[in-house]
């Protein structure tokens, strides 16, 4: 599709290569390193993928994260693995969680050694591959991974780090407060309630059935389509727990989209038409619940406009590098943006690496991409705009 990023850093929209790459900490300068005889070599990074931590999103974070770093050893790169919730992670258990499957192999995270501790803030302070590294690779889903917590933790580090920064995550995590800069930027979402309400109430304001998930939640867990008040209320209990908001919101019938964005530019349109009612945790995650089609297969005009639209809620909530935007069309032709992810999913079965693959990027390639990004971006954070 037009404007589509090419792959492993190439041409991007209108096919000039950007400028040379942020250097490394081995090579401050940019540009691919030397070898020893002064010819030119690809630029080799050392990645640590930051990956699991101690949200109830772990098993998927996983998932993305053993899936990214080999990736990433496919491309050439050094690469260390390390669970948020634990530390650095030994090879065989990234072989046996991919091949296991989400929640499979999981490694349960030791008891916190005092109430009300981050396990992310000892991990992120004491890690060395975390210092060590030219850039983390978060490949964190909800919780404090996906918040903007673990972002300013390795903002005040100075650890270079891929994605969006703490402001933007923490505006896209809360569904309450984007939906709310979404309706005064005058971007269409259907409406809602947040916080506990009544059935009845809920029914009078925004129909039957209803969706209700939490305010904070990802991976589309504790996501219900509720047909009666009393199936709300039940719903909504749950989504409140762990201290979580419950969020109502007006069920949209009809043809479920998603674009993600990649270093500032929109990526093919992908539509989502799950064999259940509802997109939920099963059909994201299981093979064959769901067939998504990449790049959609609709009229230029709508594909623009998703994308166009995608790119704008992108900007608006300050996201960096990469996100990815949900849509719904309704029948009545109208597009409605449902949220925003800053941190999407990259298991072998998630949305984003389809639509690289449709813009002709590989995953390797994808996550290469992002590394760099994330690593300009955090010698920017070091020597200012202009450079040391």
């Amino acid at each position: 599709m037009k404007g589509a990023p090419g792959g492993d850093g190439g041409p991007v929209g209108n096919g000039r290569r950007r400028g040379p790459e942020g250097g490394s900490r081995r090579n401050p300068g940019g540009g691919p390193d030397r070898d020893p005889g002064g010819g030119r070599r690809r630029d080799r990074i050392h990645v640590a993928v930051l990956m699991g931590g101690g949200s109830e999103e772990r098993a998927v974070s996983l998932a993305s994260g053993c899936e990214v770093a080999a990736a990433l050893r496919a491309a050439g790169h050094r690469v260390t693995g390390v669970d948020a919730g634990i530390g650095a992670m030994p090879a065989a258990l990234e072989r046996r969680i991919r091949a296991s499957g989400i929640g499979r192999a999981e490694v349960p995270l030791p008891p916190p050694g005092a109430p009300h501790v981050l396990p992310e803030a000892g991990v992120i302070r004491s890690e060395p591959a975390l210092a060590e590294a030219d850039v983390v690779f978060l490949a964190l889903h909800g919780g404090a991974g996906e918040d903007g917590t673990i972002q300013a933790l390795l903002e005040v580090a100075g650890i270079p780090y891929t994605g969006s920064g703490p402001v933007a995550c923490a505006l896209a995590m809360d569904k309450d407060l984007t939906k709310r800069l979404l309706r005064d930027e005058g971007v269409a979402t259907p409406d809602w309630i947040a916080g506990a309400t009544p059935g009845g109430e809920v029914a009078e304001r925004l129909g039957l059935p209803v969706i209700v998930k939490p305010a904070s939640g990802g991976s589309s867990l504790r996501l219900v389509l509720a047909r009666s008040t009393r199936e709300a209320d039940e719903a909504a209990e749950a989504a409140e727990a762990g201290g979580d908001v419950a969020m109502y919101e007006a069920y949209v019938k009809g043809r479920e989209f998603t674009v993600g964005i990649l270093d500032g530019e929109p990526l093919p349109v992908v539509e989502i038409e799950p064999l259940r009612e509802l997109f939920d945790f099963d059909c994201k995650y299981r093979p064959g619940l769901a067939v998504e089609t990449a790049p959609a297969l609709i009229p230029d005009a709508l594909a623009d406009a998703l994308r166009a639209q995608a790119l704008a809620v992108h900007r608006l909530l300050r996201m960096e590098h990469f996100s990815r935007v949900d849509f719904m069309l309704d029948e009545g032709g109208k597009v409605w943006c449902l949220e925003a992810n800053a941190l999407p999913g990259l298991t072998a079965n998630s949305l984003l690496p389809k639509a690289g693959r449709a813009a002709g990027m590989e995953f390797p390639a994808l996550c290469e991409r992002i590394c760099r990004l994330g690593r300009d971006a955090g010698a920017r954070r070091r020597w200012g705009s202009d450079g040391p």
